[in-house]
């Protein structure tokens, strides 16, 4: 709990308009602690461990890195006697990501066998439960950037939880780390490059790019977007900050 003054002192300055990410810095609490009292809603600090439609117990952070690995490129599909597949589709370039898939899902989901399938420059890693729909409310019709997708309220309390999970599934479904270089003009009419590491998250959907933003607010990671679908980590701390919970792909 923090002191009833360092509650208002935050308060005042959101009134003003300074960003939760500022304000937290000033305060010296987090981010998340800002966002829940300038919207009046308290945090329930008990992690919620069971699907709340079935007695299933949660791998948290299994599940928080799998939320972004489905947001970003994963669905479920409907079979006989209301056994869901849940599906994940990685890039074959990057094995590392297929062998995390595998081990989120058999982590999240231990009852049911993982299995892949081979499709043209891609792996599908799939698993089978009557659980996914509960795990994964998101889940309706038509593509997930011409619906409005939100987290149900266990969901973002695990996510709050575990920010770099969710985030690290974010990136390696629908994001990259790479080498950003710049050619300067020097006043001598020479050039120079400059080089630097720098995250780029892209995803159609409004919503999800949302969620990708307040879970780096949450890591005290500064962002852009860089242009209409596109989530910017440039500078040098952020990069590094961002590094201790994803990395590159592999």
């Amino acid at each position: 709990m923090y002191p009833q003054m360092v509650v208002d002192t935050a308060l005042r300055l959101s009134a003003i308009g300074l960003l939760d990410r500022e304000n937290a810095d000033v305060c010296g609490v987090s981010v998340s602690a800002v966002r829940h009292w300038r919207s009046g809603r308290r945090r329930i600090d008990r992690p919620v461990r069971l699907c709340p439609r079935c007695d299933h117990r949660l791998n948290e952070p299994a599940y928080a890195y799998l939320l972004g690995l489905y947001l970003g490129d994963g669905w479920l599909t409907g079979g006989r006697r209301e056994v869901f597949a849940l599906s994940i589709s990685c890039c074959d370039a990057w094995p590392g990501l297929i062998a995390g898939a595998v081990a989120a899902m058999s982590d999240v989901m231990p009852a049911s066998k993982v299995f892949k399938v081979q499709r043209v420059g891609c792996t599908e890693v799939k698993s089978a439960s009557k659980h996914w729909p509960c795990l994964f409310p998101q889940h309706g019709p038509g593509r997930k950037h011409l619906r409005e997708i939100r987290l149900a309220s266990w969901q973002q309390q695990i996510v709050d939880a575990h920010p770099g999970a969710f985030v690290r599934g974010l990136i390696h479904s629908d994001g990259c780390r790479f080498t950003n270089r710049v050619r300067r003009p020097l006043a001598d009419g020479t050039e120079r490059w400059y080089e630097y590491p720098r995250y780029m998250f892209t995803n159609e959907s409004a919503d999800i790019r949302d969620l990708c933003c307040q879970a780096l607010d949450l890591l005290g990671v500064a962002w852009r977007q860089s242009n209409r679908n596109t989530i910017s980590v440039a500078r040098r701390e952020a990069v590094a900050r961002l590094d201790e919970f994803v990395g590159p792909k592999f």
